[in-house]
């Protein structure tokens, strides 16, 4: 088989000449390399799943569990913990991403850094925990980007200057 397959019809029949025991091998690799990817629900004893999600200096805690799509962040309702529409919209992101909006409670606790970075990690940890619950949305969440951690922090302060990047004014005389 060492020519050159320059067209279609060459390459099948180069395949065509394959022994029937590699293409066995291969089959079974195939099949052993699918059920590797093949992942499993994962839930407590509770029927719940659960992740982590993170975003600026926030850390949310996130379980999900079926239920009429009611929404706790450390211990009160969506809506008054974050009273921005546009916060209120980040959350409810990966539930229509997924087409299951209203179909799962969740029950969040987040600490650290502000509102905004922690409606993205409730969000992070929402996705997670859809995907864990049912693996079958991985690719949806995934291809919308909601199962990476954005990793962009706020830059340190370094000496000598005002802040991170900015300088004292500058003066000759």
């Amino acid at each position: 088989m060492s020519d050159e397959i320059k067209s279609l019809d060459a390459l099948k029949d180069a395949v065509g000449e394959l022994p029937v025991a590699d293409v066995a091998t291969d089959l079974s690799s195939a099949e052993a390399v699918s059920a590797a990817i093949t992942r499993e629900p994962q839930r407590d004893e509770l029927g719940r799943a659960y992740a982590t999600g993170k975003r600026k200096d926030a850390v949310a805690r996130v379980w999900i569990k079926p239920g009429s799509g009611k929404v706790t962040v450390n211990g009160r309702e969506m809506n008054k913990y974050f009273a921005r529409p546009v916060l209120q919209m980040i959350l409810a992101q990966p539930f229509s991403v997924a087409g299951v909006t209203g179909e799962f409670d969740v029950m969040a606790t987040v600490k650290g850094g502000g509102l905004s970075g922690q409606a993205g990690a409730v969000k992070h940890g929402i996705s997670k925990a859809l995907q864990l619950y049912e693996p079958s949305l991985r690719g949806v969440l995934k291809a919308a980007g909601f199962l990476t951690r954005d990793s962009r922090v706020v830059e340190r302060k370094k000496y000598g200057k005002a802040k991170a990047r900015k300088s004292f004014q500058f003066s000759k005389r």
